[in-house]
């Protein structure tokens, strides 16, 4: 079944002030505006709650994300104008939208969190209707609850969701946009000064490295499951050292080449995790379904020299993938964050 796209925050942003704008210059209420997207074509939007007051109007679209399981789904993307005194367009920040605090991603600290493709789609939208200066306030009801639920905490976006959108479509399950957010990640984390990042898979992660290193988490990066391309991300970076941290039912599987830790794009990790287990003892160990499972029936000393044994696999396959381009370590834990193996100099992060 094909799946339905949907259009991004930016493109709902531009539509919504081309109707504000239109009704601030004297024009009829629209139930619907039509803008042009970046990559040509037209899309034509809805138009919710269109009003004025005196020197200033407003109008909302009600985006729809198509099949994607966006969290701004459905949401009401608000844009409040009033005219300029230069001749230009200014961006403000409304209810729920972000302010970038943090350098390194491509609005520069204390603007509001439009991106550039976005300010250029509500320009020209704007200017299909009129050359004034517009002074344009976008807002999103709600966006500081669903911004919880995004990288932009962790980006250093404060205060609401960020306006995004690169071609105003949104293409479903887009691997290309989580990508974009992993890469940014690294760009901030570098442009704040970070040289020796911490790569985990997610908040068990996160959470074990700061149980279990001395850092704060602006050195912490998120991976999620896309291991081979924020590693070569990294490899790329003016990093000084990297740290692999996290669970072996994700990070063994890249003692395997799989680079996509997802289960359903990678098996279980529990094969490779036996396999190694084996060879490290000399003898098979129980069958289990899960590799948590697979530890808690190793005695204590077993359980370090499974730990060890698999931790070097996985520094050996990074180190090959990457180059040795940077010094690497890598520290397992297991679900309660406490260390199960480790191997490379964790000094740096002690």
């Amino acid at each position: 079944m094909k799946l339905r796209t949907g259009y991004t925050t930016g493109a709902c942003a531009a539509a919504a002030a081309k109707a504000a704008v239109t009704l601030l210059c004297g024009g009829e209420i629209p139930e619907a505006v039509e803008i042009a997207l970046p990559e040509g074509n037209r899309a034509r939007f809805p138009v919710l709650a269109p009003s004025r007051d005196g020197a200033s109007a407003q109008a909302s679209v009600r985006k729809d994300a198509g099949d994607d399981p966006d969290v701004t789904n459905q949401a009401a993307v608000t844009v409040a104008v009033a005219f300029a005194q230069d001749g230009g367009v200014q961006f403000a920040a409304g209810e729920g939208v972000g302010i970038v605090t943090k350098p390194g991603l491509s609005i520069p600290p204390g603007e509001p969190a439009i991106n550039p493709v976005p300010r250029r789609m509500i320009r020209e939208a704007i200017r299909e209707v009129t050359p004034r200066g517009v002074r344009v306030t976008v807002s999103i009801p709600g966006g500081r609850e669903l911004a919880a639920r995004t990288f932009n905490p962790r980006l250093g976006i404060e205060g609401g969701l960020s306006i995004l959108g690169t071609t105003g479509i949104v293409k479903p399950f887009s691997v290309p946009a989580l990508t974009a957010s992993l890469q940014c990640a690294l760009d901030v984390a570098a442009a704040c000064g970070v040289r020796a990042p911490v790569l985990v898979p997610g908040n068990i992660g996160e959470r074990a490295a700061l149980k279990n290193l001395r850092l704060d988490a602006a050195r912490i990066v998120q991976v999620s499951n896309h291991w081979g391309f924020m590693l070569d991300a990294a490899s790329r970076m003016p990093f000084q050292r990297l740290l692999a941290l996290g669970h072996p039912g994700k990070l063994a599987k890249l003692a395997d080449g799989e680079w996509d830790t997802h289960s359903s794009n990678s098996p279980s990790a529990v094969g490779v995790v036996s396999r190694i287990a084996e060879k490290a003892l000399g003898h098979p160990v129980p069958e289990s379904a899960t590799v948590e499972g697979i530890f808690e029936a190793l005695a204590p000393g077993e359980k370090s020299r499974v730990g060890n044994a698999l931790a070097a696999a996985v520094r050996r396959a990074i180190v090959e993938r990457i180059g040795g381009k940077q010094p690497l370590a890598v520290l397992l834990v297991n679900m309660a964050g406490e260390p199960l193996g480790a191997e490379g100099d964790l000094s740096p992060w002690k």
